[in-house]
């Protein structure tokens, strides 16, 4: 039981890496002793953040920018790591966006993008790894697909971001399908679904109503880094290898105290 919860020269790979939720989750892999990859859209932030969380130790971060919207970007990107790494033990797909606004003027063109971005190419994603995620799993050891969706993804909100909200839903489902029909392969799935964290995302609703959403949440405060990433490294470790199909909602109880608060227009 000594090392149950032990990352330790794990081989992982986060997207939308390089700042927020998906920041937080590399720190706590690199501060575990895994080597980390983290990918972004801007090449420079990614390449700042490696170099800071490798300096910190005692694993190691490594900057692979690419824009996930794209398959091309994709395959580019699955195709460098496989020129560094023989296999893939942990994928955590943290990348994506979100929208807010009124119900008669909601553009079909964001809607595309969220559902996109949040839920296709994560598929996408995942269909480009499987050769590497498989190389060394096997069902007593699998490989660990961690999709971050969201505490709105499990109920109905009263913010207009309805694009997200069926995006997260559907990656929700799609992740438990994916458990049922590749467990077998040696690779679990899982979703985490954070609730209100310290990130881009949610920095102009902390602003405002931040004190509100203490005061709503039963544990009277939001989330932490390392309260995101220590779920994460539960699901990538021995502790976390008979999880299968879950979602775990990391939110401080707030999804079972009164209405969701709106979240900004980006």
């Amino acid at each position: 039981m000594e090392n149950i919860f032990s990352v330790k020269d794990k081989v992982v790979l986060v997207t939308g890496g390089s700042r927020g939720i998906g920041e937080m989750i590399a720190t706590g892999f690199v501060a575990h002793g895994a080597k980390v990859y983290i990918t972004s859209r801007k090449a420079s932030v990614c390449d700042q953040v490696a170099q800071t969380l490798t300096k910190r130790g005692p694993g190691q971060c490594i900057s692979l920018p690419a824009d996930l919207q794209s398959l091309d970007e994709i395959k580019r990107l699955v195709a460098e790591l496989s020129k560094r790494e023989d296999h893939l033990d942990v994928l955590v797909n943290n990348a994506g966006a979100t929208w807010n606004e009124s119900f008669e003027t909601y553009p079909d063109d964001a809607f595309t993008k969220i559902i996109k971005l949040d839920v296709q190419r994560v598929f996408s994603l995942i269909q480009a790894c499987f050769p590497l995620l498989t190389t060394k799993s096997s069902i007593e050891n699998p490989s660990r697909v961690i999709n971050i969706g969201s505490v709105n993804g499990e109920g109905i909100v009263s913010n207009e971001v309805y694009a997200y909200t069926a995006a997260k839903a559907g990656l929700h489902h799609l992740t438990r399908h994916l458990a049922g029909k590749l467990g077998h392969k040696g690779v679990t799935f899982n979703n985490v679904a954070p609730g209100a964290f310290p990130s881009k995302m949610m920095e102009e609703t902390l602003e405002k109503v931040g004190d509100l959403i203490k005061a709503t949440t039963p544990l009277g405060r939001i989330g932490s880094p390392e309260d995101i990433a220590g779920t994460c490294i539960y699901l990538a470790s021995r502790a976390g290898q008979f999880t299968n199909g879950s979602t775990i909602a990391v939110d401080g109880g707030s999804s079972w105290h009164g209405e969701r608060l709106p979240t900004p227009k980006l």
